[in-house]
């Protein structure tokens, strides 16, 4: 339920947060995001000469009486910002204490809330959503609660790989936005095609790849038995001191590539693990890494 996503404690800090985006939407509806183009806001930005059709409501009558010529005033808009959230709801997301899927929630629902008080339109969807199921956008801050009950709502079973998932998103939605991918990037298939796919689309995309504490620093040993959590394949290994340095020989370069990989494609990478408070993940990290600003 959503006080088991963000105390109130958690919702009056994300208050002071607004999204940056390093590219220009162009919204349907005004917003509070500040724009470059001139609109119909409350703030003065320039004058230009009038021309026939302009509204006379925005002529300055002033310079009229000064020098006898009509001029409109152009004010700077406020343009609204699409945000979007993808999660992998997937069977190895529900691992660790706490799951990688409560953490990848709590995220979610911590950019969503932002988005919403800031009168931004905001998405959240699954990855394994069908490709005619888009999720409802919510816009203001009265609807937070149905927003939080919808990224509560869905058990991890779904079991769309990513390319499947990206894919099914960017038919359902292809305009422009903030999208935020949560994922573990865990993927048989590999991770490569699903984000070639979306650093060719037109959103501003972050991959914040979530993994747990017990992935990062196994405390396991002896005989064992493991069972794939995505399609329930069985293995049976002997867990001793090599086959641990070699996981977390193996387990660095995949980081280290998921990350190489995002970057060389435009994506911000950023990495959690699910022992990182929500909100020191999203107004530091995700701060720092340029997603958002007081």
């Amino acid at each position: 339920m959503p006080d088991a996503l963000l105390s109130p404690d958690v919702l009056a800090k994300l208050e002071a947060l607004d999204f940056v985006s390093r590219k220009i939407f162009q919204g349907h509806v005004r917003g509070e995001r500040r724009s470059t183009r001139k609109g119909r806001s409350v703030e003065f930005a320039d004058y230009r000469n009038y021309v026939q059709g302009d509204d006379l409501r925005f002529v300055d009558w002033n310079i009229v009486a000064r020098l006898d010529k009509l001029f409109v005033k152009l004010f700077l808009e406020e343009e609204d910002l699409h945000f979007y959230a993808l999660v992998d709801n997937s069977p190895s997301m529900d691992f660790g204490d706490p799951t990688k899927l409560h953490t990848a929630r709590q995220i979610t629902a911590a950019l969503g809330f932002i988005g919403l008080i800031r009168s931004h339109r905001v998405c959240i969807e699954t990855l394994g959503q069908g490709l005619r199921t888009p999720s409802p956008i919510w816009r203001g801050r009265h609807n937070a609660w149905r927003m939080f009950q919808h990224i509560a709502a869905p058990a991890p079973t779904e079991r769309a790989s990513l390319l499947e998932g990206v894919r099914n998103f960017g038919l359902r939605h292809p305009g422009r936005g903030i999208l935020v991918l949560v994922t573990d990037l865990m993927d048989k298939q590999g991770y490569e095609e699903a984000l070639r796919y979306l650093s060719a689309r037109r959103f501003d995309t972050y991959v914040v790849h979530v993994l747990s504490r017990e992935e990062l620093q196994p405390d396991v040993e002896g005989e064992l038995r493991l069972i794939d959590a995505e399609d329930e394949q069985a293995v049976e290994i002997t867990v001793g001191e090599p086959l641990v340095k070699a996981y977390d020989r193996t387990l660095k370069a995949f980081l280290r590539e998921a990350e190489e990989f995002c970057t060389r494609r435009g994506i911000h990478y950023v990495f959690v693990d699910n022992q990182s408070p929500v909100e020191k993940t999203v107004s530091e990290t995700l701060r720092r890494r340029g997603l958002l600003r007081r």
